[in-house]
């Protein structure tokens, strides 16, 4: 499969879709929808390897027993799902980046000022990170849409991939395994392993359209702690007010 702009467009509109399910309460027109389409055969990057074959299938059946018209009765058993992953925490799965990779399991913290200044090179800054931090799972998602989109030269395949490396895949497999464990509906189950299983094969498309390998996750922790040690001890600044950037 060859990385071109139109490939590149697919892959946006397949993160942004994933963003879209991660987003939001199920509504049922949203999951007519998902049946009209045969989500996730409409995915333009197809599975390959016995792991994202199994999400894949995964997800499909979960899409293709959904009822035709679900009753209120079934809407509510996916909110309740969508509440304990992405709401009250119940799940012990958060959605942010900082959750699973601070040592206490906290939420903003260093992930999510990481995130908030690789945004703001792109001129973004997220609507209110009080109410969705940065780091969350939506806002990256959607972030990778965008560089998706944009995508022309090496260097720009380069970036994402980095951004993956980074961010994405050092804590995504986690999260989709806790959810997976712990939902009650195949559907919630099933998005995230798909999640996960996306972004894992595209990161291998990137490697191989690059000709470089991915780098290990011990690789990746090296590279991270030696930046680290180089860092300089920050020194506070005033808050100054209407400093942000362009949203979403």
């Amino acid at each position: 499969m060859t990385l071109n702009a139109e490939l590149a467009a697919a892959l946006a509109e397949d993160a942004a879709t994933l963003a879209l399910l991660h987003d939001m309460e199920l509504t049922p027109s949203v999951l007519a929808a998902l049946k009209e389409a045969s989500f996730p055969a409409n995915l333009g990057l197809f599975p390959a390897g016995e792991a994202s074959l199994g999400s894949f299938e995964m997800m499909r059946t979960a899409v293709t027993s959904l009822p035709k018209i679900p009753d209120t009765a079934f809407v509510d058993e996916l909110a309740a799902d969508f509440a304990a992953i992405y709401l009250t925490g119940s799940f012990g799965a958060s959605p942010c980046e900082s959750y699973w990779l601070s040592d206490d399991h906290l939420v903003c913290q260093d992930a999510m000022f990481d995130l908030r200044a690789l945004y703001a090179e792109q001129g973004l800054a997220v609507p209110d990170w009080r109410k969705r931090p940065d780091d969350h799972l939506v806002f990256q998602l959607q972030f990778l849409a965008r560089r998706l989109d944009a995508a022309v030269t090496a260097d720009d395949w380069r970036s994402i991939a980095g951004f993956l490396d980074y961010h994405l895949l050092r804590w995504l497999p986690d999260f989709a395994g806790r959810v997976a464990d712990r939902c009650d509906m195949m559907f919630y189950a099933a998005l995230a392993l798909l999640t996960d299983a996306w972004l894992q094969q595209l990161r291998d498309l990137i490697a191989d359209h690059l000709g470089e390998p991915r780098l290990s996750r011990e690789e990746i922790e090296a590279s991270l702690g030696s930046q680290r040690e180089a860092e300089p001890v920050a020194v506070p600044i005033a808050f100054m007010p209407g400093a942000a950037g362009p949203s979403w």
